[in-house]
């Protein structure tokens, strides 16, 4: 299978090897975006002095105009700020007629702009499960872990996909949930379900699923699937998803079998706004029809609860 699609830690894994290998480096970032712009703010690319970049600013239409600033900077330290539009000769020249505005931050990855201990600070956290907040000054370029500062980057830790039930819609699930850049965890006591040969190149953790989730901790990172329609699986699952602060809790089912799952939750003291919590049926109303199609409404699903979540704090 695929291996997970984490942006991120690749982007700040080939910046400290080629540091290590002894070249000079610079990190680009979007930092501001109006109107139809292909990137978000905070995506990233990586560039060394030669024109080697790794990582993307604005889905290409811009890339090439960044490289070169940034294989200069590289060269010589400090930092410059790129602004593109629509009135641009260069943006247009490059590709960005969609109406859109983007303005990217470039840094010599160094004492001066961006310190490389940070790339190891970002690594550091993210591998314990933690985030962390730059914070970069737009006057000097120079960018420091903490909030004061004209232009805030809240780094994530890496996203999880922890589903409970070795199903057919889970064999669907774990390639898409890769592709999105998601580590997929699964876990099913039941040992035909946990065959190798129906997950290949994924571990089955054979353990309960309380004990399992208990174990993996789920993060505000952390999306939660339970798949088994079994009562003995899923509802221990949820009541240990619901005291995490994971981001996405869903439940495959009926309605009416959400309903039920419902009451018995209650009756075992949830309340309330816990269980608004959980997306049941789960994944999003598309008219799926077979496992494929549910696994990519759930997918849907979760890159939503993603995309709209409210700013984690500091």
């Amino acid at each position: 299978m695929a291996e997970v699609a984490d942006e991120l830690a690749h982007l700040v894994g080939q910046a400290q090897a080629w540091l290590a290998q002894g070249h000079r480096v610079a990190i680009a970032t979007v930092i501001r975006t109006w109107g139809s712009a292909p990137r978000r703010v905070g995506a990233h690319l990586v560039v060394r002095e030669d024109g080697l970049f790794e990582g993307s600013v604005s889905g290409g239409c811009v890339e090439g105009e960044v490289i070169l600033a940034g294989q200069e900077v590289a060269r010589t330290g400090g930092f410059r700020r790129l602004s593109f539009g629509v009135a641009d000769e260069t943006a247009w020249a490059a590709g960005l007629a969609c109406g859109g505005e983007i303005d990217v931050l470039v840094q010599a990855v160094g004492d001066g702009a961006f310190p490389p201990a940070l790339l190891e600070r970002i690594r550091t956290c993210r591998a314990a499960g933690q985030g962390l907040t730059l914070a970069t000054d737009l006057a000097t370029g120079r960018t420091a872990e903490g909030t004061g500062g004209d232009f805030v980057e809240r780094i994530d830790p890496p996203m999880r996909l922890m589903m409970v039930g070795a199903v057919h819609i889970a064999q669907h699930l774990v390639p898409l949930a890769r592709m999105l850049g998601y580590a997929p965890l699964l876990c099913d006591p039941r040992g035909l379900f946990a065959a190798e040969p129906r997950f290949a190149g994924i571990e089955v953790d054979g353990r309960w699923p309380d004990e399992a989730l208990a174990d993996w901790r789920p993060d505000a990172a952390s999306a939660v699937v339970v798949l088994t329609h079994d009562p003995k699986l899923d509802d221990p699952a949820l009541k240990v998803a619901l005291a995490s602060p994971a981001f996405y809790i869903a439940a495959l089912g009926s309605a009416r079998n959400h309903e039920r799952r419902l009451q018995r939750l209650r009756a075992q003291g949830l309340p309330e706004d816990a269980l608004a919590r959980i997306k049941g049926p789960a994944g999003l109303p598309i008219g799926a029809a077979n496992p494929a199609e549910i696994a990519l409404a759930i997918a849907a699903q979760m890159v939503a609860a993603w995309r709209t979540r409210p700013a984690l704090t500091p």
